[in-house]
């Protein structure tokens, strides 16, 4: 076992002191060895050799809108954002509703039962009507907006 760790450390160290003299070799060689290639850009043009390069191709790309082509401006975006909230939102607020009524017929008069019925039903109101007044502020903020813009002298 030891004659065979003293022979790899030993190659290993012969190769340590000619690895400088390898690098140095293939840096010289390496140019001779590999010719560059003409290259053909892409208008046409042959370039001699990969010194001469060619000039950047022009882009024409264009981004679509992901949403929808209807949507292209912030108000839309925005009435498309509060139909969807609201179409999410009205059924849930009815099944906290339904809920909220199966909280206060199982209290059967335990007052700390209905009174956490009582803030079920609150908040689920609460939240009703701002999901709501959320709708109705936009739609006003909308077409408040669109006066604005109809009423300017063109």
């Amino acid at each position: 076992m030891k004659f065979l760790e003293k022979k790899k450390y030993r190659v290993m160290s012969s190769l340590s002191k000619y690895l400088f003299i390898i690098i140095i070799v293939f840096s010289f060689a390496m140019p001779a060895i590999v010719k560059a290639d003409d290259v053909t850009c892409p208008d046409g043009v042959t370039k001699v050799a990969t010194l001469d390069l060619c000039p950047p191709p022009t882009l024409s790309t264009k981004i679509n809108n992901p949403l929808s082509p209807k949507i292209d401006n912030i108000p839309k975006l925005i009435a498309a954002i509060l139909d969807i909230v609201l179409i999410v939102g009205v059924p849930i607020v009815a099944l906290a509703i339904i809920y909220t009524g199966f909280l206060f017929v199982t209290a059967q008069g335990n007052e700390k039962k209905l009174a956490t019925a009582k803030t079920a039903i609150l908040f689920t109101l609460l939240g009703a009507v701002l999901l709501l007044g959320s709708w109705v502020i936009a739609n006003a903020i909308g077409t408040t907006v669109d006066q604005i813009k109809n009423d300017q002298p063109k």
